[in-house]
């Protein structure tokens, strides 16, 4: 259902709509009236009635004042000291249009209802006098036709009963002394009935300093001639006396203001009559009718609150508790076409600023909001908290009038205008700008939470009362929640605390967290914490070693397999050539100036660059957070309770996301790999990289299983595939055996091998493969041909060392096809030698009977002098040449290849002596000369010379 805008139903007056209403016009000026010098809507009695709206309370003070007037009782003073509904001085104008009788009661709206309520028939006329201690002057007297009136009781009797009135008091008035309840009876009696309206009596009376007298009497005469009127009063049945008084200390202005406030009250109050202040929706109907014309069409008007109030009931939750209830359809008639929260807020809020005159101030800011929503064309069905202008410099300046200092800067960036972060997060996002949720939530809050203060004990608006002053019916209420969870991650000035919401003059402790963020880099300060994240969420697992953030010359060069976190500057990106690609390159191929052997030992993890930099980002969020924390704890920073909640619980908050983000940047996993092509050799270095999940619970874990998954990681191989590896690469080239050591490091250095977990995954295949005949023989070594503790097809432990060799399966066939036949040759030699029956030798290369493996797949049997013939070499002794420019590898090579089979062994003794020689033509300078031999010492050389070579 289609609901119709507020500016198509109600019509604000001609001044509203032009923008002409000055301030002044909205404060009533007795004086003036009585002066005839006043606004028609004041000076006008039947136009002034039409825009008032008789409360209760003044109700109750006409029927009083008609009643006097008539002689049929009523109360003889009135004191106007509580602050209702319509403005003091607006009463006294009402009563001031009543008595003067100017215009018949028909032509002055709700008085005929109050005249046939007191049974009067016709409204009496009455003399008025009016005296505004504002405009009248202690010590300097006023002319009225000639005569010069210097004390409040001179101009009484003069405005009362012109010069033969004043004759009375006329001693009184020249020498400043009060005149006697007497003289003051005999005053009223003679000009009643008769209407005495004071209005800012304690202005006047202030002024009197103690003991000093001047023109106008002094602080006693005044008090006694205000003592003496108000007794007069109650012996003249048809005379009546209205007087304002300042509801605070602070309205009565100085300690002699406060000193008059308390005397005249005292004397006021022992004939005055109290009255009921206004109700909320009698204050309803003041402003409208002040603001408003006319209601075009009440049955829309109608349509458009039922709308809003069966939209409250059908979202129960989600709205204050007395919007449930059958009334507040009354509320929003009442003060329609302004939403009943705007009101209240006001009434309940604003009231309690110090500066802020209710019924006034509320009419004053109304008045130039709704002259810029009907100038800007402004739709809403209500005017509502949310639909404020606050962009707009009038209302602007017109809220921040009665506002402490430090609210512009509130306004202009955080709530409305166009430099606002509401504005801006609305531009950028159609679904918040669609419904401007974003700018209604902020004016909602700003105008429930702007009068609040420090001091109290709950601050901010709930949720429920944002939502009331923010949605329309049909619009979607999760949006504008959604958009108050981004207010609160995006504002500078808006706080947010179980579940209240309020905006503050000083920044929220966002805004100082943004601030300390700049503090933080990424080397010094974002990359150490990422990394000690990393550390604490990994679990060693399959891994010998994780390094996280290392350089290359930390990670060792060993068998065993590490795994290797790249920096967050080394990041990895699917859509091409990538930092983290680059790095990984580093690392695996040199450790430090040193070239890197065991490349296939090494598995990197690396952050998704398109995520990094929410990454750092939130690390940074996070320091920031504990930095305030950490201050607040040792004193460096004052926070009340609530903010130091809020901070800690910011602080786990962004801890956490930091802990997520991390898992969800680091999620790929990229690993060297080369290829053997038949024919064409290895393949260039390629990146394999895969995806982990960062929901999974255990980290180390999900690498493990991505690796595995996708055979990038072996933690169980069969025989079968060893013995292809050992076809392809290892017994090529008519080599029949190769070490088992080698074959198991040149997995772990060469990448176009498979990558076993560890040693015992290649042992275990070992294992497995000796009972079968199809993959591979075994010896523990090979001496003078032979192979030592021979192994083919049947069970046996082995050791793996150096010694142990793995044999093509043809070859083991053929030997042990040679042994079986030297041991029936050996068997049948026996029996021929016990039986006598033969002298023939055979003289095998041992000595014995065991063939040499040369000779295993010719069937024969070589001759040669048995092993035992042979003396046991000891020692070994061997030299070489090294290229002085490739040195670092070549020795890097001796060592792998040549002296670890011997320090391998137990009870083997390895010495290793360098020799360097260095010849030049020219000589060497002493600068050379010094520097070598200062190196030599400190490497502890025996000998250093330099010579002639003479």
């Amino acid at each position: 259902m289609t609901i119709k805008p507020w500016r198509q139903i109600a019509v604000p007056h001609a001044d509203v709509l032009k923008g002409t209403f000055q301030q002044a016009e909205f404060a009533a000026d007795l004086s003036r009236v009585h002066a005839g010098t006043a606004s028609a809507e004041y000076q006008d009695p039947a136009l002034f009635f039409q825009r008032t709206f008789i409360t209760e309370g003044m109700r109750l003070l006409l029927d009083s004042v008609l009643k006097r007037l008539s002689g049929q009782g009523g109360d003889p003073v009135i004191q106007l000291q509580t602050a209702f509904g319509g403005g003091k001085t607006h009463t006294m104008l009402a009563v001031y249009h009543l008595a003067k009788g100017e215009v018949p009661a028909s032509d002055l709206q709700g008085v005929a209802a109050i005249l046939d309520a007191a049974q009067i028939t016709e409204l009496p006329r009455a003399r008025i006098a009016v005296l505004d201690g504002i405009k009248s002057s202690p010590n300097q007297p006023i002319k009225r036709d000639g005569q010069a009136l210097r004390t409040l009781w001179g101009d009484l009797a003069w405005q009362l009963g012109g010069s033969d009135g004043y004759a009375l008091v006329a001693d009184a008035d020249m020498s400043g002394t009060s005149p006697g309840k007497a003289v003051l009876e005999t005053l009223l009696a003679q000009c009643a009935p008769c209407v005495i309206l004071i209005d800012e009596l304690v202005a006047y009376v202030r002024q009197f300093e103690d003991g000093k007298a001047l023109s106008g009497g002094s602080f006693d005469s005044n008090l006694s001639f205000v003592q003496a009127l108000t007794e007069a009063l109650k012996a003249v049945p048809t005379a009546v006396l209205l007087a304002s008084l300042p509801e605070s200390d602070k309205e009565a202005g100085s300690q002699r203001g406060v000193k008059a406030l308390e005397a005249l009250a005292h004397h006021f109050g022992r004939v005055q009559a109290l009255w009921k202040p206004v109700a909320t929706e009698e204050a309803f109907e003041i402003v409208r009718r002040r603001l408003f014309a006319s209601i075009n069409d009440r049955l829309a008007m109608e349509s458009v609150c039922r709308a809003f109030a069966d939209f409250y009931t059908t979202h129960r939750d989600d709205f204050p508790a007395e919007t449930q209830e059958s009334r507040y359809f009354e509320r929003l008639v009442h003060a329609y076409p302004i939403h009943p929260e705007v009101f209240d807020r006001l009434y309940e809020d604003w009231s309690t600023l110090d500066n802020f005159q209710r019924t006034r101030g509320v009419l004053k800011m109304m008045a130039k909001v709704i002259h810029r929503l009907w100038k800007d064309g402004n739709n809403d069905p209500l005017i509502m908290p949310g639909s404020l202008p606050l962009y707009d410099a009038d209302v602007r300046n017109e809220v921040i009038y009665y506002l402490p200092q430090g609210w512009d800067p509130v306004l202009e960036r955080d709530v409305d205008g166009e430099r606002a972060e509401t504005t801006e997060i609305e531009n950028k996002d159609t679904r918040f700008g669609s419904v401007q949720a974003c700018r209604r939530a902020a004016r909602s809050v700003f105008l429930g939470s702007a009068p609040s203060t420090t001091n109290q004990l709950v601050r901010g608006l709930e949720l429920e009362r944002v939502l009331l002053g923010s949605v329309q019916p049909g619009q979607q209420i999760g949006l504008f929640k959604d958009a108050l969870r981004r207010l609160g991650d995006r504002l500078h000035y808006l706080n947010h605390a179980n579940n209240r919401f309020w905006l503050d003059t000083r920044p929220n402790l966002r805004r100082e967290m943004e601030e300390r963020k700049r503090r933080f880099q990424d080397k010094e300060d974002v990359f150490p914490t990422v990394r000690e994240r990393v550390q604490r969420g990994f679990a060693s697992g399959v891994f010998g070693g994780i390094h996280v953030f290392t350089d290359s010359g930390d990670v060792p060069d060993d068998w065993a397999l590490r795994l290797v976190v790249l920096p967050p500057d080394a990041a990895f990106s699917k859509s091409g050539q990538s930092l983290g690609i680059d790095r990984a390159g580093e690392i695996l191929k040199k450790r430090g100036d040193q070239p890197r052997f065991k490349q296939n030992r090494l598995i990197f993890l690396a952050a998704d660059y398109d995520s990094v930099s929410r990454l750092k980002d939130h690390v940074r969020s996070f320091l920031a957070w504990r930095s305030i924390v950490a201050d607040y704890k040792d004193n460096r920073i004052v926070l009340d309770n609530l903010m130091a909640k809020q901070a800690s619980a910011s602080l786990e908050q962004a801890e956490e996301t930091v802990r997520r983000m991390i898992r969800e940047t680091y999620k790929w996993i990229v690993a060297p790999m080369q290829e053997a092509r038949p024919g064409k050799g290895l393949s260039e270095l390629r990146w394999e990289h895969l995806q982990v999940n960062p929901s999974a619970q255990n980290w180390s874990q999900e690498v493990e299983r991505v690796l595995k998954d996708n055979e990038l990681l072996i933690n169980e191989w069969a025989p079968i595939h060893l013995a292809k590896v050992l076809r392809d690469w290892f017994w090529k080239d008519d080599a029949k055996e190769t070490s088992a050591l080698n074959v198991w490091q040149q997995s772990c250095q060469q990448l176009y091998l498979p990558r076993l977990k560890d040693d015992t995954v290649f042992q275990q295949t070992l294992a497995a493969g000796t009972e079968s005949r199809d993959f591979y023989g075994f010896a523990q070594g090979k001496e003078d041909g032979r192979y030592l503790g021979f192994s083919y097809g049947k069970r046996t432990s082995l050791i793996m060392d150096t010694s142990l060799l793995l044999i093509e399966p043809f070859a083991a066939a053929a030997y042990m096809e040679a042994l079986r036949v030297a041991e029936e040759a050996s068997r049948a030699k026996a029996a021929d030698t016990s039986a006598g029956a033969s002298t023939t030798t055979v003289t095998t290369g041992g000595g014995g009977d065991t063939p040499r493996i040369e000779d295993s797949g010719k069937g024969g049997y070589p001759s040669g002098t048995g092993a035992a013939g042979q003396a046991l070499k000891k020692q070994f002794y061997g030299s070489i040449e090294i290229d002085p420019i490739l040195a670092k590898k070549q020795f890097a090579d001796l060592v792998d290849e040549v002296v670890q089979h011997f320090t391998m062994r137990t009870g083997v003794k390895v010495k290793i002596a360098i020799e360097i020689q260095a010849e030049s033509a020219t000589g060497f300078d002493d600068g050379l000369q010094r520097t070598v031999k200062e190196n030599c010492n400190v490497l502890k050389f025996k000998n250093a010379e330099f010579e002639s070579g003479e």
